[in-house]
């Protein structure tokens, strides 16, 4: 399966977008959709995750109450609506599914990054 993720932007301080993840086949069951982002000359790190089943979702501390994971599920697509953007979350951002390999759950279907640019 392949993760496609869109939406990114150029966006002042205080804005919103909304980042959308689409998987490319239309047999999708996951555990759990997240996205992560990476900085520039940073590690990349956890943002969100929704459970693909139960819509679960659970956020990073830092994002906490500005952005929203939401998915759905006809469409095999997963949304980040950010608002309050700071530009601290500058970042490329990824989204990928946890998936049972047999042994685990893995972060695996990692798709090509969205660009946010949150201009001060």
């Amino acid at each position: 399966v392949q993760l496609q993720a869109s939406g990114g932007g150029l966006v002042q301080a205080g804005g919103s977008l909304r980042l959308h993840c689409a998987a490319s086949e239309r047999t999708f069951s996951p555990y759990a959709v997240g996205w992560f982002r990476q900085a520039p000359g940073k590690e990349r790190e956890f943002v969100a995750q929704i459970t693909w089943t139960g819509g679960i979702p659970s956020y990073a501390n830092s994002v906490k109450g500005r952005f929203t994971i939401s998915r759905d599920k006809p469409k095999n697509t997963v949304y980040l609506q950010m608002n309050s953007l700071e530009p601290e979350d500058t970042a490329v951002y990824y989204c990928a599914s946890n998936d049972w390999t047999g042994t685990r759950y893995e972060w695996n279907s990692w798709g090509h990054g969205t660009l946010v640019t949150v201009s001060s």
